[in-house]
């Protein structure tokens, strides 16, 4: 048995592991699409380092697109087999892949026209909206805490990953040549105390684990801050500056945790009579689904539940329809917050929010979760003064504020009491994924205090035998 890593490697996006057994069976644990990676993005989702046609299943984590944005590729390039993962991540990869394509569209048909002003061939999307609805036939979902056969000799189970909805470790037992192998893909963990989600569970003793590291070596603010520090950014731009507050945030998770702390301003009477705009026909679409799943929240939200309803809606918030209204947001001369993907602000309305309200020392702009360092919130988070957004240059004039206690990933301090669980001396190797390299190294040198006997960092493509 071997597995080859074909993305997250020393990088956090593009999440690709490649499990392929004793009798060729091949099992691909997500198929993510590499994100914020500068010049290398298009190159790097160019390839999947193995033959699509040659994959027998597919085991996904979760929805987020860098988990899953590939798949409608690997279909597209002749993968016929069954994809698993729970209902939850069914129901958010059919809106986040659709809309993924759709990106696609727009996006080549924009480069297409400056490619044809310099003589040079068009190019194609990585795939289509048909792509997609071919894609979301081969889904099979699975709940939590129920072992299922993927093959002949292959078992798995899912448990609560606790970072978005339906996110789930991936743990499987696989028997072959006489001999029981249990392997552990963490996906993405969360974090302990979430707002809304479960906390990450307790999982099966692995003899492999494959783990994410994205905050390996981090702490990140005390969670029960967060609703003081959002409401500082609120009141400090829109009732002092009186400026808009723009904060990109991704569909899944970010935005209808923000919302859920509006909300309890709200209650609290704490919450300016400003206006809220969630700018993202995606955001709304993914606040229903999140809604649909409320047996996967926690006790204390269901607890707000009995006299709170909706925990995400309150008086004053917009999600706008279409183009028109969300143009209608940047001509809006009174203070608002704005709430629009992508979360590293590399796509979608949220480009346009920053380059309309950037020049302008009233406005700010909050970072509310992780960036690649080559995409715009990145380069924003890192103190930037210049940017360019389509093409112009802009000097960074709006304040630009960071809040780091919203991040889904589980900080170092998750990620040991996570693992906590596991007796290390067991596990034969510790595979760090998911993460920028300097901080895998750091995380390296933790798990080999733990008592974690070997702990690989692999590079792309990179293939270890198992066993």
């Amino acid at each position: 048995m071997k597995i080859a890593f074909h993305g997250a490697a020393r990088t956090v996006t593009g999440s690709k592991h490649l499990l392929t057994l004793a009798n060729n069976t091949k099992i691909l644990l997500d198929c993510g699409l590499f994100q914020g990676m500068g010049q290398d993005t298009n190159t790097l989702n160019a390839e999947f380092g193995f033959v699509a046609s040659e994959i027998d299943f597919l085991i996904l984590s979760h929805a987020h697109i860098d988990h899953s944005g590939l798949i409608p590729k690997l279909v597209r390039e002749g993968f016929k087999g069954k994809i698993y993962c729970t209902p939850a991540t069914s129901s958010l990869a059919a809106v986040l892949l659709e809309d993924s394509a759709v990106i696609q569209r727009d996006d080549t048909r924009y480069v297409n026209k400056r490619r044809a002003l310099t003589g040079l061939p068009p190019v194609v999307p990585l795939y289509t909206e048909d792509d997609v609805k071919a894609t979301l036939h081969l889904f099979e979902t699975k709940e939590y805490d129920q072992w299922f056969d993927v093959c002949d000799g292959v078992r798995t189970i899912f448990t609560e990953a606790g970072h978005i909805i339906g996110s789930a470790v991936v743990n499987l037992s696989v028997k072959e040549n006489g001999k029981e192998t249990h392997i552990t893909f963490t996906g993405d963990v969360g974090r302990y105390r979430d707002v809304i989600l479960k906390s990450p569970a307790v999982f099966p003793q692995a003899d492999y684990i494959i783990s994410e590291s994205t905050y390996g070596n981090s702490l990140h603010d005390q969670i029960t801050g967060t609703l003081n520090t959002l409401e500082h950014w609120i009141i400090e731009t829109c009732v002092k500056k009186k400026g808009k507050l723009v904060i990109p945030a991704f569909s899944v998770g970010r935005t209808q945790e923000l919302l859920y702390y509006m909300n309890q301003m709200f209650l609290e009477k704490k919450l300016p009579h400003v206006k809220v705009f969630v700018d993202s026909p995606l955001s709304e679409k993914v606040t229903k689904i999140v809604k649909s799943y409320s047996k996967y929240f926690n006790n204390r939200i269901h607890k707000l539940m009995e006299t709170d309803e909706d925990p995400f809606d309150f008086p004053g918030l917009t999600f706008t329809a279409d183009a028109e209204e969300s143009k209608a947001i940047n001509a809006l001369q009174q203070p608002c917050i704005i709430l629009a993907a992508s979360g590293m602000a590399d796509a979608g309305r949220i480009k346009h929010h920053i380059a309309n309200t950037i020049n302008d020392k009233r406005n700010t702009i909050l970072i509310v979760g992780y960036c690649e360092p080559f995409s715009l919130g990145g380069k924003l988070m890192r103190g930037a003064k210049k940017v360019r957004i389509y093409g112009e240059e802009h000097n960074v004039v709006a304040e630009v504020g960071v809040m780091r206690s919203l991040s889904a990933h589980g900080d170092y301090d998750d990620l040991s009491q996570f693992l906590a669980c596991q007796d290390a001396k067991k596990v034969k190797k510790f595979f760090v994924v998911h993460g920028e390299y300097e901080v895998q190294q750091n995380f390296q040198e933790r798990l080999y205090k733990k008592g974690f006997p070997e702990v690989v960092i692999p590079k792309l493509h990179e293939e270890f035998g198992l066993g």
